[in-house]
C-alpha cells in the first residue's frame, strides 16, 4: 500500500489538499451564519447581512469546486492504484512462468484483478475526503472551545469515543470479509475449472454432480456474504446513531445556553449546524475505516500471489525468471549455436541428436518435468550443443527450444493470428503447417476459414481439433528443436497415424522429442528412449524395445488395451477409438 502510495505521491496530494478545502469550508459555513445572525439580522444591519451572504456564496463556490476536482482526481487515484496493482500481479505471474499453474488457482488470480483491485482501489478513494475530515474536525473543535468550553470538551471527549466504537464494530466485519474472501475466490477458482473442462463433464455426465457441489459451495458464500453484510449493517446503524446522540446533546446544552443568555442566538444556530455538520466527517471517519479493513483482506491476497518466489530456473537475463538469485551482470551468457546442436539431460540420462525424430516413453508425470528441463522451465543440468541451457539469452532459447504441451492454449481473435501470433507466415506456410498437423478439415470447416474469430481457448473447437491446431502453431514457428507431449491424446486412431507420417516429413532435418506411449507414433520414430523412475532404461527402435524389453511392453499394452502382437500400428488401430 505504501509502495502504491509512492507511485501517486502527487494526484494523492492534491486531492488531500482539495478534501482539506472541501470540508474546511463547510465547517467554516456555520460562523458565516452566526456572524450574519448576530451583526446583521440581530441589529437590522442589511450591510452586514449582504457582506456575510457574500462570504457564504464565496464559501460555497470553493466547496463545490473543490469537491468536483477531488471526485475526478479521487476516481484517477483509485483507478492507478487498481491497475497498479494488476500490473503488478500480472507482472510477478510472467515471472513466475511455467510454475505459475501449479502454485496459484485461476479463480484467486481472477479475484484479484476484479474485487481485490477494486477494494485496494476504494482505499485509496477515500484519502482525500478523510484528511478533510480530520482538519475539519480540528476546526470545529478550536471554534466551539473559544465559543462554549462545555460544546467544545464534549467534542473533544464524544468524538474519540465516537471512533473507537466505530472501529470496534469494525472488527468482527473484517474476520467476516476475509472468510468472505477465501471462500469467494474457492468458488471462483471452481467456476474457471468448469467452464474449461465443461465438454468433459458433459462426456462422462458429470453435470448433475458438479451442480450439486457447485450449488452446495455458493450457499456456503451466500451465508458468508449475509454474515458480512450483517456486520456492516450494524455499522451503518452506528453511523446515524451516534452521531445522532452528539447532535441532540449539542443541541440540548446550546438550547439550555441560550435561554440562560449565556450564548446568543446566531451561537445557538452555529452550535447545531457544527454538529449536524460533524455527522459527515464522522461518517467519512467510518467509511475510512471499512475501506481500509477490505482493503488490507485484498492487499494480503495480492502479496501472497507477488510472495511467490520464482523457481530458480535460469538466472535473470537468461531463459529463466527474474527471481533467480543470479543477475544479467554477472552471468556470462553465450551465443547460442547455429543449425541443429545435441541435447542433453543429465537428469534422466536423455540424450538428443541432432534432427532425431526421438519418442520418449515415460510416465505422464516424468514426461511433463522432462519436457520442462528440455525447454529450460526447470533448475536442471541441460546442455544444448554442448554448453549449459542456463547460460543461454533467454530470447534465443525460447525461439530455439519449443515445448508444447496438453495446457497450450489458443487465444481469442482471429484464428490466423492464434496459429501465426507474429503475422510473419504466409497463407502458404500456414496451409503447409496444417496438413502436417493434419489439420486442414478443422479450418475448412469455419465459415470464413482463417479469418474465423474464436472464442478464448478455441472452445468452439473439439479436444482433438484444438490439439491439431495447438500443433499447426508450433509446426509453424519451425523451431530448431521442438518437444511435444502426447500430441495425439485426444484424437482417433486414422488420424494419429495420419499425424504420425505427416509430423516426421514436416520435421526431417529438424531435432523433434514427443513424450509419448502410442505404438503409432513410436512405429514412426528413428529412436525411443524408455523412462523408468525418471531415468532413461532402454533405448532402440520400437520393434526392437518390444521384443528386448518386459516393462515395455507392458506400458504398451496398458496404451493398447491388449497384448502387442505382429504389426504394432495395427494393433493400435484395432484397439483405440475415436475420441474426438
Amino acid at each position: 500500500m505504501l509502495w502504491l502510495a509512492g507511485r501517486i505521491v502527487r494526484p494523492l496530494s492534491a486531492a488531500a489538499f482539495c478534501g482539506l478545502l472541501w470540508l474546511g469550508s463547510q465547517a467554516l459555513m456555520p460562523v458565516v451564519v452566526r456572524e450574519a445572525i448576530d451583526d446583521g439580522l440581530v441589529p437590522g444591519d442589511m450591510h452586514a447581512v449582504l457582506l456575510w451572504s457574500a462570504v457564504l456564496l464565496g464559501l460555497g463556490v470553493v466547496q463545490a469546486v473543490s469537491g468536483t476536482v477531488r471526485r475526478r482526481l479521487n476516481t484517477y487515484i483509485s483507478l492507478s492504484a487498481g491497475f497498479r496493482t494488476v500490473q503488478l500481479v500480472v507482472g510477478h505471474a510472467n515471472r513466475l512462468g511455467s510454475s505459475l499453474e501449479r502454485r496459484v488457482d485461476d479463480g484467486e488470480l481472477v479475484s484479484v484483478g476484479t474485487s481485490d483491485m477494486a477494494s485496494i482501489g476504494n482505499a485509496f478513494d477515500v484519502v482525500g475526503r478523510t484528511v478533510g475530515a480530520v482538519v475539519s474536525v480540528i476546526l470545529v473543535a478550536v471554534v466551539l472551545l473559544e465559543q462554549s468550553a462545555t460544546l467544545g470538551m464534549l467534542l473533544i471527549v464524544a468524538l474519540p469515543a465516537i471512533i473507537l466504537t466505530m472501529g470496534y464494530t469494525l472488527r468482527p466485519l473484517h474476520r467476516r470479509q476475509e472468510a468472505y474472501r477465501d471462500l469467494q475466490g474457492e468458488l471462483t477458482s471452481r467456476l474457471t475449472d468448469v467452464v474449461a473442462g465443461l465438454r468433459v463433464l458433459r462426456g462422462v455426465g458429470g453435470e448433475t454432480s458438479f451442480a450439486r457441489s457447485y450449488r452446495e459451495r455458493s450457499q456456503r458464500v451466500r451465508a458468508a456474504g449475509e454474515r458480512v453484510a450483517g456486520a456492516e449493517a450494524l455499522i451503518r446503524g452506528a453511523q446515524v446513531l451516534l452521531p445522532g446522540l452528539l447532535v441532540g446533546a449539542v443541541t440540548w446544552i446550546g438550547a439550555r445556553a441560550a435561554l440562560s443568555g449565556s450564548v446568543t442566538a446566531g451561537e445557538l444556530v452555529a452550535f447545531y449546524a457544527y454538529a449536524a455538520f460533524l455527522v459527515e466527517p464522522l461518517g467519512i471517519f467510518t467509511e475510512t475505516a471499512d475501506r481500509f479493513a477490505r482493503a488490507h483482506v485484498a492487499a494480503r491476497r495480492a502479496i501472497a500471489v507477488l510472495a511467490l518466489p520464482a523457481l530458480p530456473a535460469l538466472p535473470a537475463g537468461s531463459a529463466g525468471s527474474a527471481g533467480s538469485a543470479g543477475s544479467a551482470q554477472d552471468t556470462d551468457t553465450q551465443p547460442v549455436p547455429a543449425g541443429a546442436r545435441e541435447l542433453s539431460d543429465e537428469h534422466s540420462g536423455l540424450t538428443v541428436a541432432p534432427g532425431a525424430f526421438l519418442v520418449v516413453v515415460a510416465p505422464p508425470a516424468d514426461g511433463v518435468r522432462l519436457a520442462d528441463r528440455l525447454g529450460g522451465y526447470a533448475d536442471a543440468p541441460v546442455t544444448y550443443g554442448g554448453l549449459p541451457l542456463a547460460g543461454l539469452p533467454a530470447e534465443e532459447v525460447r525461439r530455439r527450444i519449443l515445448v508444447v504441451d496438453n495446457r497450450s492454449r489458443l487465444f481469442r481473435g482471429p484464428l490466423r493470428s492464434a496459429l501465426d501470433p507474429h503475422g510473419t507466415a504466409d497463407d502458404t506456410a500456414i496451409a503447409a503447417a496444417l496438413r502436417a498437423a493434419v489439420a486442414e478439415d478443422v479450418v475448412e470447416a469455419l465459415p470464413e476459414g482463417l479469418d474465423t474469430h474464436i472464442t478464448a481457448d478455441g472452445r468452439r473447437f473439439s479436444g482433438g481439433q484444438r490439439q491439431r491446431l495447438v500443433l499447426a502453431r508450433a509446426l509453424l514457428a519451425d523451431p530448431d528443436v521442438l518437444v511435444v507431449v502426447d500430441p495425439t491424446s485426444a484424437v482417433d486412431a486414422h488420424t494419429e497415424d495420419a499425424i504420425a507420417r505427416r509430423l516426421r516429413a514436416a520435421r526431417a532435418g529438424r531435432t523433434t522429442v514427443l513424450i509419448s506411449s502410442s505404438p503409432l507414433l513410436l512405429d514412426r520414430a528413428d529412436q525411443v528412449a524408455f523412462l523408468r523412475d525418471g531415468r532413461v532404461a532402454a533405448t532402440g527402435t520400437h520393434r526392437d524395445l518390444l521384443a528386448a524389453g518386459a516393462d515395455y511392453r507392458l506400458v504398451i499394452q496398458r496404451e493398447t488395451g491388449e497384448a502387442p502382437a505382429g504389426n504394432a500400428s495395427s494393433t493400435s488401430l484395432a484397439s483405440r477409438g475415436s475420441t474426438e
